[in-house]
Parts: structure tokens; sequence; C-alpha cells
């Protein structure tokens, strides 16, 4: 489309030359029509065309089934000072949770989540229930894999659109702490068929009681 307005533009333009004794009609008309082509041109660029007639391609990962990314904001339920975060946390917890950082994949933090049996995953700087071992599954991506939260009321949504593409952040409900990102339609076989990719940092694995031995 930017191709052919720029043609159109310029064949306009070609026949304006006309001198002193042009009739004002001829005139004020392709003027109206430069102005016309200049307007679509300008909506091209703002539907993805770049000047130069090629498709500008925005990274984007598909977005979660249920929970919308246009809500309003949900303002964390526990606050606390940075100095207060900084005292609570580990340094690899606060970097993750309060500044959205990302651990490294593969890790030896990742290898102990593989390993842990059934329970529940709480939030590392609150404790509020998060995902459970149930919807636990191995992506082989190098971070914690869950294909749906144990406790979505806790577990909010945001679209995060830093490093160059468009994704959707999980962020903890409660003390706003960052979790990591959700994922859809990649092809796991999962009853979602989503990816809640989260930092092992930001959870506390909590295992299920086991059942008393019968007295005797």
């Amino acid at each position: 489309m930017c191709r052919r307005l720029s043609s159109a533009t310029l064949e306009v333009t070609q026949h304006s030359g006309a001198g002193p004794g042009a009739p004002e009609v001829e005139i004020s008309e392709m003027k109206t029509v430069l102005i016309v082509l200049s307007v679509l041109g300008v909506a091209g660029l703002a539907t993805g065309c770049s000047p130069s007639g090629e498709q500008t391609i925005t990274m984007k990962n598909a977005e979660p089934q249920s929970a919308s990314t246009s809500a309003p904001p949900v303002r964390p339920k526990i606050t606390r000072t940075d100095a207060e975060w900084r005292t609570l946390l580990s340094p690899e917890q606060y970097r993750v949770l309060r500044k959205a950082g990302t651990e490294r994949p593969f890790g030896a933090a990742y290898e102990e989540f593989k390993s842990q049996g059934s329970g529940t995953y709480v939030c590392a700087g609150c404790g509020a229930l998060l995902f459970s071992s149930k919807e636990k599954f191995d992506s082989h991506c190098g971070w914690p894999s869950f294909y749906d939260p144990a406790n979505a009321t806790n577990v909010v949504l945001h679209e995060d659109r830093t490093l160059g593409m468009v994704r959707v952040e999980v962020t903890c409900a409660q003390c706003g702490g960052h979790l990591g990102h959700v994922f859809k339609g990649e092809g796991f076989d999962t009853p979602t068929d989503q990816r809640y990719c989260i930092n092992h940092a930001s959870l506390k694995f909590v295992p299920d009681e086991k059942p008393k031995a019968a007295q005797p």
C-alpha cells in the first residue's frame, strides 16, 4: 500500500507544475488530491507500513484464554517500603519480585523445582497461594511452568511491552511482586494450552502434609 501511495503522489506532483496560466480550478483539485493522498499515507504508516514500503512486524506472544490485560491496574493489598522488601527478601528474590528481573534458565533452582513432589507454590514475598503441583508440567524451557494458577484471584495479568515485544506479565495480586509471563498457543498437551513461565525465586514450595500413620 505504501508503494502505491508513493507512486500516485509522485504522478500528481509531476502534473502539478502547470504554469501561471493554468486554470485555478485544476490547481485546486490537484491540491485536494495531494491532501487526500497524504492522509492515506499517514494512515498506512499507523497500521504497520514503513516509509520504505516494507511492513513493520511487531513480535507478539499469545495472550491467555481468560483474564483481560486491559482491565484497570489492581492495587496490591500488601505494601512495604523498598527498604523493608530488601530486608525481607534475599538479593535474588528482591531482584525478581521487586525489580521484575529474570533468573537464568536451567539452573540449580530449576532442577530443584523439577524434583519437588506434590504441594503448593506460594508467593515468596507475601505467602499468597499461586500455583500447585497439580498444574505443574515440564515445558523444557528452563523455568518452572504451570498451565493454570491454583488460585486465579491471587494472580494478575498485565500487558508488558519491554524488550521490543508484547507479552503478558504475571504478578501477585497481594503484594504486586513480579512472577514471570504467561504464553498461549504453543502446542503443549495441557488442558489450557497455556504456559505460565514463572521465576523460581518468586515462589516458595509448601509440600503436602503426609498422612499420619495409624496408631497401633
